[in-house]
């Protein structure tokens, strides 16, 4: 590490840094520049601006905090305005401190309790108020939702239907003699007690206030307290997060190994430990239970410097300035750190290997990969997916569904890598500010602590990663949602850097213009302010509230018609409808309203006498209507 690294517990400043910001801001004003001119040129957008919002919030409400820098820099911040004498305050002392020289654990743990309460706070709050009481949005939510009941049940898989068991095909649930969730059992794992307890939302809320800690932890281990903070905040109020937070997807507890994982190996790098390359280990091995082609485009980085490590002693604890540490880092020591961090990955996978084997009767073939093979051959990863595809249709592909893939070209994964980059700044903080400051922070980190570099190659590895895949993913960006932690890390050290470094040249007035912009990123993130912008974080609620009402809207008027007895509800599928299943059931089919999938009407008399102890209601999802057809048998 270089002495100026946080082991040192200083960030070293000097006049790159105001010509490394100057450059940056220049760049980021002409962009913004560019696209406003662009956007009132064109007539359709301008007469949209005119007749609706004047600005998504991607670059118009920063403009003029960019075009005023100047102004601030130059114009209007005297000289010597700041009180060298002034004494330094305690707290001021304690955010400058890492955490190699902070030794203050009080101020540690209650910053450290603040930060997840406010993230857990904020994602409980988002919740309850805009989605109370409402079934999930999205059909992989169904399916973790189902893979936690049946690891509730003490399975891996759950009996289906054995007479006729196509009626209870759902949407990413494998249903091949036995019915089991497609996904990785991670997620189904984190959701368990929470499903148990009655709430598994509120596993999601958890993990969005462990997340925001755990950012806290390693900004102050690559940086300050200072730049954790910063970051913890950054998180737990971050518009994309936060509405992710309200859904059962895999990436809170993903998020959650890989932040556990970054934050345990940041800390062996500089300490040597061999028990935090265990629970780096553990970490990465829970991340990759729930999301593996995640977990390993995220951690590639880390495993290239930490093999370099192992066979070297080059990088890592072997590098660091304290003397006894280095004579500690044999080979043999060296080893038992590998060790340390190979066996949880090990159990992971053998972990995985049981699941795989008891579900599709094959150790090395997943639930994921067979249910690609069996329903949706054409979404398979790689470049040329829909034209291999199709040479793999069988008799059960979900042919509507199917159908929704692109057929993955060089032009479509640029466009996609595009895409994806975009949405994750807009949805992580906003363009403009993570731009500016994260900026800073890459061109500069390197030279305060070389670990940054990790940082930076692992968000490029993450999207490198996902290259090979025709979908952008959910909003443009879910399958590269993780790469914003690494974002929001580097713009708060850029924001705390800058500030250093704007103290350090008599500029305050700068400090409270980039809390100016900052604030403005709040804003454009969570609050409407008509005309000006409608709010990323409204915005994407309302996007996830129309289904989650329509869904619920379904649920209630099969309790009016159902009144208390148990239902079977035949769902009329509307094959033009992909983004809307209705079936939907609880693992084993036991609940008090099953939901089956109706192709074809005609076989309605057959199939109702499959079910004698349960009211019939017949629903025409492409009609919108329900019809009873009969009350529960009664004995």
């Amino acid at each position: 590490m270089p002495p100026n690294s946080p082991a040192s517990g200083s960030t070293v400043v000097d006049l790159r840094w105001g010509r490394v910001w100057w450059t940056i801001w220049g760049v980021v004003t002409v962009l913004a520049v560019i696209a406003e001119t662009l956007r009132w040129l064109d007539p359709e957008q301008r007469a949209a601006a005119l007749s609706g919002w004047l600005s998504q919030g991607d670059w118009l409400p920063f403009l003029p905090w960019l075009l005023l820098a100047p102004l601030v820099h130059y114009g209007l911040a005297s000289q010597n305005e700041r009180q060298r004498d002034a004494p330094t305050t305690p707290k001021v002392s304690w955010l400058s401190q890492s955490a190699a020289t902070d030794s203050s654990r009080w101020g540690v743990w209650g910053a450290s309790l603040l930060i997840f309460v406010l993230g857990f706070g904020m994602s409980r709050w988002i919740e309850q108020f805009h989605f109370a009481g409402m079934p999930p949005a999205y059909h992989d939510e169904y399916s973790y939702l189902f893979q936690a009941e049946t690891f509730l049940r003490g399975q891996f898989s759950a009996p289906g239907f054995e007479r006729q068991p196509e009626l209870f095909d759902q949407m990413h649930v494998l249903n091949e003699g036995r019915m089991a969730s497609r996904y990785f059992p991670g997620v189904g794992a984190w959701l368990l007690p929470f499903v148990a307890w009655g709430d598994p939302w509120l596993g999601q809320q958890v993990a969005h206030g462990l997340c925001a800690l755990l950012m806290f932890w390693i900004g102050r281990e690559l940086g300050t307290n200072a730049i954790g903070v910063l970051a913890g905040v950054m998180f737990a109020f971050s518009p994309g997060l936060l509405l992710f937070s309200t859904l059962l997807l895999a990436h809170h507890p993903t998020l959650l190994g890989l932040l556990l994982f970054s934050w345990s190996f940041l800390r062996w790098s500089r300490t040597g430990e061999w028990q935090l390359a265990l629970i780096a280990g553990a970490g990465l091995s829970f991340a990759m239970l729930c999301r593996p082609m995640t977990a390993a485009g995220f951690a590639l980085p880390f495993g290239i410097v930490f093999a370099v490590w192992w066979l070297t002693g080059n990088w890592g604890p072997q590098q660091a300035t304290d003397a006894d540490t280095r004579d500690r880092m044999t080979l043999v020591m060296r080893s038992r750190c590998v060790l340390a961090m190979a066996v949880p990955l090990g159990m992971g996978f053998i972990v995985l290997g049981v699941m795989n084997r008891s579900i599709t009767g094959s150790v090395f073939e997943t639930p994921y990969q067979q249910y690609t093979d069996i329903y949706t051959p054409r979404h398979v990863y790689g470049f040329n997916n829909v034209v291999r595809g199709e040479e793999k249709l069988g008799p059960k592909v979900l042919d509507e569904y199917d159908r929704w893939a692109e057929n993955l070209t060089p032009k479509l994964a640029a466009r996609n890598v595009w895409t994806r980059t975009v949405q994750s700044l807009r949805w992580t903080w906003g363009i403009v500010p993570l731009l500016l400051c994260g900026g800073v922070a890459v061109c500069l980190g390197c030279s305060v602590d070389t670990r940054w570099g990790l940082a930076i190659a692992s968000m490029g590895s993450l999207h490198l990663a996902h290259v090979p895949y025709w979908f952008t993913g959910i909003m443009g960006w879910h399958y590269v949602l993780e790469s914003s932690v690494w974002w929001i890390l580097l713009a708060a050290a850029g924001c705390v850097w800058m500030c250093r470094y704007w103290d350090s040249v008599d500029q305050r007035r700068m400090q409270v213009w980039l809390a100016g912009l900052m604030l403005t990123a709040w804003g454009v993130n969570l609050v409407v302010v008509e005309p000006l912008w409608p709010g990323r974080l409204p915005e994407g609620v309302m996007e996830v509230s129309f289904a989650r009402r329509r869904y619920a809207e379904f649920r209630q008027r099969i309790d009016e018609l159902r009144d208390g007895q148990p239902a079977i509800v035949f769902v009329i599928p509307d094959p033009s409808d992909r983004s809307m299943d209705y079936v939907t059931n609880q693992a084993g089919l036991d609940g008090p309203v099953l939901r089956a999938r109706l192709k074809d009407p005609g076989r309605l008399p057959e199939v109702v006498d499959l079910f004698p102890d349960r009211a019939v209601i017949v629903f025409d999802a492409k009609a919108g209507t329900f019809g009873k057809i009969r009350s529960a048998v009664q004995e």
